[in-house]
């Protein structure tokens, strides 16, 4: 029901729509992905005595004021005013949690961690990461001998174009003059054309790929130079739970505990690339496998059980 269209958070027809599907559901929440569509859901909390649930996935108006946008602070009130409207406030990490519950005055009680999760319950095996590591580097025409290292995206996010950027003309020239010997697969749609049409050393810009699986179960270590945008980066939890090992940068690696990881995440200072190619480095000789501890805490079925508790008891 929901377009693409530039105006689709002004569609005013959209409330007849869901309201209908209100009564015939006999529906008793509605759930609001980012808080763009508070008003929507406010009336229909009002109109159809519903429980309204607003899932923030970062505080926007400030993730938009770190891209530099005038309007971010009419936005900011615009989010205040939505999460002090509904019934329950789900945060994908507790930074964000702790922010809205002092910065938009909400209720500790109606405010729950909901983190990004992963479809998998466990990691892939030895054998299948052997299969998979020995199917890429053939089809790539790359040395069994050489480590893959993964970064992958969505580029038409200015986040990921700059961490983009970030690889390619900060990380990898310190990796040539360090002697590793090593492939990096850069993996996303959008990629910009500038980076298509130059070749640069160690470096295979796939685009898009049928089987980003595959390169998450073969690859050595997973690449999140993010140092921009907010928010829980999703890629880097389905890395994790591929048993990569991760090197990340600070604001690449907000609401994942390293003490989750078994060892197998290490973050360095935003911007600091010399530590991040040292961590790359290091990365390699880490052998640990992601423990049981992590999808406790990173599995969709346990965090959606958590989520549906919190709305039973409250």
């Amino acid at each position: 029901m929901l377009s693409d269209s530039p105006f689709r958070y002004v569609n005013f027809f959209i409330f007849f729509k869901i309201r209908r599907l209100i009564i015939e559901k006999k529906a008793t929440h509605l759930i609001l992905e980012h808080p763009y569509y508070g008003w929507l859901g406010i009336l229909l909390k009002m109109l159809c005595r519903i429980k309204l649930v607003v899932h923030s996935h970062n505080i926007e108006g400030n993730r938009w004021k770190g891209l530099g946008k005038w309007w971010w602070r009419i936005l900011w009130f615009y989010e205040k005013w939505t999460h002090r409207w509904a019934d329950y406030n789900f945060f994908i990490q507790d930074e964000d949690k702790n922010y809205a519950i002092t910065h938009f005055g909400l209720k500790a009680a109606s405010c729950l961690t909901v983190h990004f999760g992963t479809e998998i319950s466990s990691s892939p095996d030895l054998e299948m990461h052997v299969n998979a590591s020995r199917m890429i580097h053939l089809q790539l025409g790359i040395p069994e001998n050489k480590p893959l290292l993964l970064f992958n995206g969505a580029f038409g996010y200015a986040p990921n174009r700059k961490a983009l950027e970030n690889l390619i003309y900060q990380v990898n020239p310190i990796l040539q003059n360090s002697g590793l010997d090593y492939e990096i697969l850069i993996c996303g749609l959008d990629i910009p054309e500038r980076y298509l049409s130059v070749s640069f050393p160690s470096v295979h810009i796939l685009g898009f790929v049928e089987n980003l699986e595959k390169y998450l179960t073969g690859c050595q270590v997973f690449l999140n130079p993010v140092t921009e945008g907010g928010g829980i980066k999703t890629k880097l939890v389905e890395a994790l739970a591929y048993n990569l090992n991760a090197v990340s940068s600070e604001n690449g690696a907000i609401g994942i505990d390293p003490g989750l990881c078994n060892g197998k995440l290490m973050i360095c200072e935003n911007n600091d690339w010399e530590k991040f190619s040292e961590g790359i480095i290091q990365s390699l000789t880490v052998k640990e496998r992601i423990n049981s501890i992590f999808f406790d805490h990173f599995y969709w079925v346990n965090i959606a059980k958590k989520a549906a508790d919190f709305l039973m008891d409250n």
